[in-house]
């Protein structure tokens, strides 16, 4: 791989090539990558969608949108700092082709704001409470008219598949979604692979799939454009990473690992204690001791801890990435950048905490199991309705269902499986208070 192609400023639907050397500085492309995210209806529904504690509403606990927000801005300081390393390294990007360190932060920032775009409500147990509607539910009739790669879409439903597919989805009026730079896309995708074979290797990249049977003819336009190196063999679609996706990842993990387990400590579930014997071993050589001293709150102390301890992983990530970035180009660093920092074992030992004493709380589970009712409800009710009208025997209750779903949603699709995974990409997009009030209204709940 080589940077000139891995910057691609290309959008879908674009005949010809957008030179970075031609672009405006004052609205460069990758900038306007960031602008549509987030003036995107999808990106709003983050407010309202669970990060740690779903339906919380303490004003301790991140939501997704301030989640991604903050991955955000960590990941355009990767970006940046790698950015400017790769100037330096390869002085023809900018003397020839125009670019800029800023460049790579501005890619990084707009994937890692989209990272979780396409999350369904209620967390990861949204993703699994889709699939497990296919696999165990009363989906599983659906399963002998599919081909093994679609079913294999549903049963085992990703969130940053799904995502590539709220980027870039068209309906009638907006063709190619958003229509983000192909860099950005390239950023985006962790998992450049479909859903079959599942995990074929140990490489990172093969660890979940990213996108849709209905988006591989896209994707495979999107990495032939930014010259990405196939994997896969026979009928098989995988590629290895596009480079600035290790960021977006490396963004992603520092800031749930650290940034969670505040939230855990500001809630009380997790002790001070445990913040000041973690997080010290990040800080060790970066802490002013005197101004700790003089921070007179918990959620103070905390907080000057977690901004020293982003900024070490930051550091650590990007000598990760500099040292290995001719392997990351010739697609030979199948790791997380992460799994190769020397904080690797403090991380670890803070996301263990959190795991047993935030993630696997009595309210989350709680509301995680109200999450599995109102998902798989939802599914059954409109996807019952939706193939119905479709077949032509529609009853006048799958009507008034119907009558729910948002005028965009209103499109014909032709096959089963555009139409399973249409109505999962509505509930997808839905917050988890719109879910909560749906459900309530399907099943004439008035509390």
């Amino acid at each position: 791989m080589n940077w000139e192609q891995l910057l691609s400023l290309k959008r879908q639907g674009d005949k010809g090539k957008r030179l970075r050397v031609e672009q405006d500085d004052t609205r460069l492309g990758f900038e306007v990558d960031y602008d549509r995210i987030i003036f995107s209806a999808a990106f709003r529904s983050l407010q309202d969608k669970t990060q740690v504690i779903p339906l919380s509403k303490t004003d301790f606990v991140h939501t997704r949108l301030t989640h991604s927000l903050e991955v955000s801005v960590v990941g355009r300081s990767l970006g940046r700092l790698v950015g400017k390393k790769i100037i330096e390294k390869y002085p023809h990007l900018k003397e020839v082709h125009g670019y800029h360190m800023n460049d790579f932060g501005a890619i990084v920032a707009a994937a890692s704001l989209a990272h979780d775009i396409g999350n369904p409500p209620f967390g990861h147990s949204g993703e699994k409470a889709i699939g497990e509607y296919f696999s165990i539910g009363n989906g599983q009739k659906y399963k002998n008219q599919l081909t093994a790669k679609e079913w294999q879409d549903l049963i085992d439903f990703e969130g940053n598949a799904n995502g590539f597919s709220v980027l870039n989805s068209s309906r009638p009026g907006v063709e190619g979604g958003i229509r983000l730079s192909y860099a950005t896309l390239g950023a985006f995708t962790k998992y450049p692979k479909e859903s079959l074979p599942k995990k074929p290797t140990q490489n990172i990249a093969d660890k979940k799939y990213g996108f849709f049977q209905t988006d591989k003819v896209f994707f495979q336009d999107v990495a032939s454009e930014m010259g990405l190196i196939p994997n896969k063999s026979g009928e098989n679609i995988g590629f290895e990473r596009h480079p600035l996706a290790y960021l977006v990842e490396a963004a992603d993990d520092i800031c749930y690992t650290i940034i969670d387990f505040e939230d855990g400590i500001n809630l009380g579930l997790v002790s001070e204690d445990f913040a000041l014997e973690y997080l010290i071993k990040l800080v060790k050589d970066s802490i002013d001791t005197s101004k700790y001293k003089t921070l007179t709150t918990k959620e103070d102390r905390i907080s000057y801890l977690r901004a020293l301890a982003i900024g070490s992983l930051i550091n650590d990530a990007v000598k990760v990435f500099i040292e290995n970035e001719t392997l990351i180009l010739e697609g030979k660093f199948p790791f997380a950048i992460m799994d190769k920092s020397k904080y690797k074992a403090q991380m670890d030992d803070i996301i263990k905490i959190s795991v047993n004493n935030i993630y696997q709380s009595r309210e989350v589970i709680e509301k995680e199991i109200v999450g599995y009712q109102i998902i798989q409800t939802l599914l059954e009710k409109f996807l019952t309705a939706f193939n119905n009208k479709f077949d032509g025997n529609a009853s006048n209750y799958d009507t008034l269902i119907l009558k729910m779903l948002p005028e965009k949603h209103h499109l014909e699709k032709e096959n089963l499986y555009s139409r399973l995974l249409h109505i999962c990409h509505f509930i997808s997009l839905l917050t988890d208070g719109n879910a909560l009030l749906f459900y309530k209204t399907i099943t004439a709940v008035k509390s």
